[in-house]
């Protein structure tokens, strides 16, 4: 079955290339040029994204892995457009969904995280045919709403017309790491295509590489609300910080610097590799660059889709693990203290440089695909006294990524940074000659697991400064913080803590009946989760939000949860709660946590003997469709307990989907009712209705006190 035919680019040379459109301003007064400007940048991205597909030969190049850390390239192909219908959803631009099952194969599952479900028994692949199909219909969708939306200037985090600009800049993310995952494919899975040619890799002898000072200077980051750019939620917030001096090669490490590495055995002494580079070097058996190719005419390297002759004087890619050895290494060969540069020294040397983000003009870097579709010599492009400070490749740094004083996360997507703040996803700077829109902006701010592959390479300092991680991370978050204190923390005036309660009213309801599998649907922080792991052999904890999940995961891989609570004011104390604490550390092993959707979820969670929904009914944007499907998923003779304070509000829930809490044939209809209603056909109540209290701290002298029914049905 041959692939299905993709917008095509046209073969231009890169002189005469058209550019690729820049991240728009969102501020533009004249709503008739800025409709006319997202338009135009959805379409060029969506179409773009499309013609990255045509390097894959055949239908099979879509659905075998890469690699094994990461889905078939055919989840990639379709989470894209998904992306931007969840997306729309949440922001009320649309009201239905396109495809219930492809979207809820296409939702989740991107970075290496413990939610993440790379398991392809889980999965029902769709034909190629079918999700090309699919991406055209968003596509008429898409450009409907832009069309028809009523549009209001200046597009801000609170206008619903930034989902769409999230969508785009989303896909332009996608754009670059689907690039990646191509190159790692087999050479027999993918072919040349117009509009992705690489550059000529002509003998070019390397430059020699030396260092050059950097003046001593303050840095100030983070970006305004008010800023007329699209922005990622890390770019928010304030940080500012006084560099000392230092000195920063002028070039950024080539494949001929790093072949003295590979050649003095730096793949095999690993004294000069952090444990987790040594972890890695076990794992991979790695004794090169992944991206070289030893043949017995010489080394190669692997582009997306062919096999060159070694360009000796393009920068070497390598993952943090391997140019932190590097710069161990050099540092013991020099005698110098040479590191890889702080995200601060980083932006340092960028403001010396002079530089500033892409105009309409042709980059004077390897950047925003301006001039072909590959890396370039390292000594082509100038920037002050240094070269390739932006563009070529991404750069690694020394600094895991944290958030700015004020952050804050965008209500319809709160997990795009949050899960990174774990200690173990660096940044990289710069961009390569694939990053475009926000990804070629002076404050974008991307991280990636310290193994993983990007477009990436790097450039190092000579300093005695330290190169200082930021503080062990604190959930400083107001809800975060609250819901932890919630579900981890001391109980107040006497009330039960509340998950631990449902857990135990659900385990004494089960009784004698089989307690293989326990779902908790709308787990947030995760107290339930492991408390119903003390009885049932196999707990599996699904919420909307990763943020909330992240909590319970930071338990299972650490055994501990730091949190601050607000006292008053700017006043804050800082709590610490382990499992050992609680007397769940043994309940760890049966435990596993998955970001999902309770209305739309995926096959694979079923068969379960209990499931719990915690306050989740009233917070679900379609709540009838839940109760209607969720016997599919429980075990004849099974339990569902529903407990909620039935608080609808149209924020979440919109008014015409609620079951309850409003007058119906001129009598009151409360939820109760309409939870009877729905479930009646596939389940029994077994019990009376219990209200559940609990207490939510908001500060030291306020909290939240609230009622919430308790509900037990039987699967019939």
């Amino acid at each position: 079955m041959s692939t299905p035919a993709v917008p095509l680019l046209p073969t231009e040379h890169p002189d005469t290339l058209t550019l690729f459109m820049r991240t728009p301003n969102l501020a533009e007064p004249d709503t008739n040029v800025l409709r006319a400007s997202i338009r135009r940048y959805f379409l060029e991205t969506f179409d773009r994204y499309e013609s990255l597909f045509r390097c894959l030969a055949s239908d099979e190049a879509y659905l075998v892995k890469p690699i094994s850390l990461r889905h078939p390239l055919l989840f990639y192909y379709g989470h894209t457009a998904t992306f931007f219908i969840n997306k729309m959803l949440l922001a009320r631009l649309i009201d239905q969904r396109v495809d219930q099952q492809l979207e809820s194969t296409f939702a989740v599952g991107v970075d290496e995280m413990s939610w993440d479900d790379l398991d392809d028994n889980n999965y029902q692949w769709p034909s190629v045919a079918e999700v090309h199909a699919y991406r055209n219909k968003v596509r008429a969708l898409v450009c409907d709403v832009i069309d028809r939306t009523p549009l209001k200037s200046p597009i801000d985090w609170q206008n619903p017309w930034w989902a769409l600009i999230m969508g785009v800049e989303h896909e332009r993310i996608h754009l670059e790491t689907s690039s990646v995952l191509i190159r790692q494919h087999a050479l027999k899975y993918v072919r040349p295509a117009t509009g992705w040619e690489p550059l000529a890799s002509t003998p070019h002898p390397a430059p020699e590489n030396t260092v050059t000072r950097v003046p001593a200077g303050v840095v100030r980051l983070g970006k305004a609300f008010s800023n007329p750019q699209y922005g990622w939620d890390n770019e928010y917030g304030t940080h500012e910080a006084n560099i000392e001096s230092f000195q920063a090669s002028r070039y950024l490490v080539s494949n001929q610097e790093f072949l003295a590495f590979v050649e003095a055995g730096g793949y095999r002494n690993h004294h000069n590799w952090t444990d987790e580079g040594q972890q890695w070097l076990a794992f991979s058996q790695a004794s090169h660059p992944t991206f070289w190719v030893k043949k017995p005419q010489g080394w190669y390297l692997r582009l997306m889709t062919q096999e060159v002759p070694m360009p000796w004087a393009w920068p070497v890619e390598v993952n943090y693990l391997e140019a932190k050895a590097f710069c161990n290494w050099k540092a013991a060969e020099t005698g110098q203290p040479v590191r890889l540069p702080t995200e601060d020294e980083w932006y340092r040397l960028y403001d010396t440089a002079g530089l500033a983000d892409p105009t309409d003009q042709r980059c004077a870097a390897n950047l925003h695909l301006d001039h072909g579709a590959s890396s370039c010599p390292v000594d082509q492009h100038a920037h002050g006294d240094w070269f390739d400070v932006v563009g070529n490749v991404w750069q690694w740094t020394e600094t895991p990524t944290y958030p700015f004083n004020g952050f804050d996360v965008h209500p319809i997507y709160d997990d795009f940074t949050t899960p990174t703040f774990d200690g173990r996803h660096n940044l990289m700077k710069g961009g390569s000659w694939i990053s475009c829109g926000n990804e070629a902006v002076r404050s974008a701010r991307y991280a990636f697991r310290r193994h993983f592959f990007q477009h990436a390479g790097f450039r190092y300092v000579v300093s005695h400064a330290p190169a200082e991680a930021p503080a062990a991370y604190y959930e400083t978050d107001k809800l975060m913080s609250e819901y932890a204190e919630f579900h981890y923390g001391d109980t107040y005036f006497d009330v039960p803590n509340f998950p631990q309660a449902l857990a135990q009213h659900a385990i004494a309801a089960i009784g004698n009946r089989p307690h293989r599998h326990a779902l908790d649907l709308g787990c947030a922080s995760g107290r339930a989760t492991f408390e119903l792991a003390r009885h049932f052999d196999h707990v599996t904890g699904v919420d909307f939000s990763a943020r909330f999940i992240n909590q319970g995961v930071q338990l299972i891989q650490t055994g501990h949860l730091r949190y601050t609570l607000t006292d008053e004011g700017e006043l804050v104390s800082y709590k610490s709660r382990s499992l050992s604490d609680l007397n769940l550390s043994e309940t760890a092993g049966r435990v596993e946590f998955y970001q999902g959707d309770a209305c739309n979820l995926k096959p694979q969670f079923c068969n379960y003997d209990l499931v719990l929904a915690a306050n989740l009914i009233d917070r679900l944007y379609d709540p009838a469709r839940f109760l209607d499907t969720i016997h599919e998923r429980i075990v004849s003779g099974g339990l569902l307990m529903i407990a909620s304070p039935y608080t609808w509000l149209e924020e979440h829930t919109p008014r015409a989907a609620w079951i309850g809490g409003f007058k119906k044939d001129a009598e009151n209809h409360t939820t109760l009712d309409g939870l009877k209603e729905h479930l009646q056909a596939h389940f029994k109540l077994i019990a009376e209705p219990l209200d559940m209290p609990f207490v939510i701290r908001e500060t030291r002298h306020k909290f939240q006190h609230t009622l919430s029914e308790m509900t037990i049905w039987e699967r019939r």
